[in-house]
């Protein structure tokens, strides 16, 4: 490559400068930025989200103890038995799990709250939520399966769910059909 000598760099600058003429100098010092930034979260609103979370469900109403075999069943009126047979056969996509296996009951309570709410963030339709048989549980009762036929049925979020079939955990997960989110226009 050639190398320039400067005479020629100058000429090059003052053509450049006779053809741009008078410039108008723009006072800025900051560019703004293209991409929005995330809103802050105030802290009691963070502080109320997490006692929401923690007030989901209530644990005042108690159902009767449920057999370790005995298969969960609830869908909401409203709910077509098609998708809900769809549902209890396998046939829809499951797009999230939660395992619950060896939680303590407000452990899982919390999980499962926080689970929810992030499946409802990310428009989530259909999820597995394993919770045991409750072998390894007190007087081998199962304590989360009972919990967690109760916490479902008490979310407005929740249209369906059911015992999976065997081959995705059988009576010791369902699966869980969930309201559509509503798109913020």
């Amino acid at each position: 490559m050639k190398k320039r000598n400067s005479r020629d760099e100058q000429s090059d600058i003052n053509l450049f400068r006779e053809e741009m003429g008078i410039v108008e100098k723009i006072d800025q010092d900051k560019i703004q930025p293209v991409t929005a930034s995330p809103k802050p979260i105030a802290k009691f609103r963070q502080q109320r989200v997490e006692q929401a979370l923690n007030n989901t469900f209530s644990d005042q109403y108690e159902p009767h103890t449920i057999g370790s075999e005995e298969i969960l069943s609830f869908r909401r009126s409203g709910i077509q038995h098609r998708l809900f047979s769809r549902l209890r056969n396998g046939h829809l996509q499951i797009e999230a799990e939660l395992d619950l296996h060896g939680m303590t009951v407000a452990i899982a309570h919390q999980a499962l709250a926080k689970f929810l709410q992030d499946c409802q963030i990310d428009t989530l339709r259909c999820v597995r939520i394993v919770h045991g048989k409750g072998w390894s549980s007190k007087n081998q009762k199962p304590v989360l399966k009972t919990k967690l036929n109760s916490w479902l049925q008490q979310d407005d979020n929740v249209l369906a769910f059911c015992s999976a079939p065997i081959e995705d955990g059988g009576t010791g997960a369902v699966y869980v059909l969930l309201r559509r989110a509503k798109l913020k226009a």
